[in-house]
């Protein structure tokens, strides 16, 4: 059932692929204008109070995120860097639209209890994936978790639309569930990566750190 959705969306942003190959753009470029157009349209619209029109802009700029990917499988130009620049630059993107909800609350909201939820919420959702990146670079397993990504975004996104469409009660409740969320998925991700390493060293496997390691070769060259 997964594998029929994923080739459905694969098909789905297959036309916006051949425009952006026909327009000689390479999956890079398009993971930068996409990023560039959730910052703009988050930055520019969701503080002038905008809400539901920011909502549905950068639903479909979420939506067609995977353009990029399709042009990489259809011309063979897919990189371990451009799965980098993808994930870094949806951090980015992340931070523009809850740092952009929080200066909604500290201008035309007119809160600056929501606007504090608003950037708690935005440092627990980055600490969620910090902290399952981190457990992988570590050679752990992290899986589940009430807050990834996807249900992060899609959470702020409807509390933003029916908060633009007049159920003022919708947002706040989202970034309350964001917060309580990413924070419940953070310590849930922490107990899988303890007790991984517990039971590593009580097997008396060492587990290597990638960055200590590249720092030590570092120190080694002259």
């Amino acid at each position: 059932m997964v594998e029929r959705f994923r080739k459905l969306y694969a098909d789905l942003m297959t036309p916006g692929a051949r425009l952006a190959i026909a327009l000689r753009m390479t999956p890079d470029m398009v993971t930068w204008f996409g990023t560039l157009l959730v910052i703009v349209a988050a930055l520019v619209m969701v503080p002038r109070g905008w809400l539901w029109q920011a909502a549905l802009v950068i639903t479909f700029c979420v939506l067609t995120d995977g353009v990029d990917g399709q042009m990489a499988r259809m011309t063979g130009q897919g990189s371990s860097y451009g799965a980098f620049l993808d994930s870094t630059l949806d951090r980015v993107a992340d931070g523009a639209i809850f740092g952009a909800v929080a200066l909604y609350y500290a201008g035309l909201g007119n809160s600056v209890l929501w606007a504090g939820v608003a950037i708690g919420a935005l440092v627990m959702g980055q600490v969620t994936s910090y902290a399952k990146a981190r457990g992988l670079a570590l050679g752990f397993k992290v899986w589940g978790g009430l807050a990834a990504r996807g249900d992060r975004l899609l959470a702020l996104l409807v509390g933003m639309l029916l908060a633009g469409l007049g159920l003022h009660w919708a947002l706040p409740v989202a970034l309350v569930y964001l917060l309580c969320a990413s924070s419940f998925t953070v310590l849930q991700r922490m107990g899988q990566v303890k007790q991984q390493a517990v039971e590593a060293e009580a097997a008396g496997i060492t587990v290597v750190d990638p960055q200590a390691t590249v720092a030590a070769e570092h120190q080694k060259k002259p």
